[in-house]
């Protein structure tokens, strides 16, 4: 592999990793389009997918913990976005009352399946940091959930560059596939919310 091909490679995993810190923060940021780009660039590398995806369990993880932390202090960044944003707002209340009455085992699980909903892992966290029993609890369901989503994003775009023989089907197709399943959990828990609430 040439220079200019591992520095390219370089610099797309790198955006890969802001991005999936960053979109805790911002969740339309498209992360997971990122890395499967970051891993079809370096899939031909020993190694790389592996490290790859430490790095972006870990950015995950981080980005929990700064939102969590702004949430619990009250950052008036935050406090701002929920005032001018009544269905998050909402949406964060509606998660504090689902956590409060789970077990230990429902609320990991919850937080796990937030991490593969559009926007899920925002609200979470807002709705965790702005509970008053303290956090430190979740930190290690959300270490599981950075581990699992990061295991899952990383083994479909390494697949699929084996799979197909041209990059951009390979992105093409991992990210339909993410989107499809994104979707498909966002409907079963939309689903259950209704159930529940009916």
């Amino acid at each position: 592999m040439d220079i200019a091909t591992l520095v390219g490679s370089s610099w797309i995993c790198a955006l890969a990793l802001c991005a999936v810190l960053g979109d805790a923060f911002l969740p339309f940021i498209p992360s997971g389009t990122l890395v499967i780009l970051a891993v079809l660039k370096t899939a031909q590398i020993d190694g790389a997918p592996l490290l790859l995806g430490l790095g972006v369990a870990m950015a995950s993880f981080l980005g929990d913990i700064l939102l969590l932390r702004l949430a619990r202090r009250g950052a008036p960044m935050v406090n701002r976005r929920l005032e001018h944003r009544p269905k998050l707002a909402a949406s964060v209340e509606r998660v504090q009352q689902a956590l409060d009455g789970r077990t230990t085992r429902a609320a990991a699980a919850m937080v796990v399946i937030a991490r593969f909903v559009p926007a899920g892992r925002t609200i979470l966290d807002l709705a965790i940091g702005h509970s008053p029993g303290h956090p430190h609890r979740f930190l290690r369901w959300s270490a599981l959930a950075a581990m699992i989503w990061a295991a899952y994003i990383v083994t479909l775009g390494w697949l699929n560059s084996h799979w197909f023989d041209t990059a951009w089907l390979s992105l093409v197709v991992s990210c339909a596939a993410a989107t499809a399943v994104s979707t498909a959990i966002a409907r079963v828990v939309r689903r259950n919310r209704r159930l529940s609430l009916g």
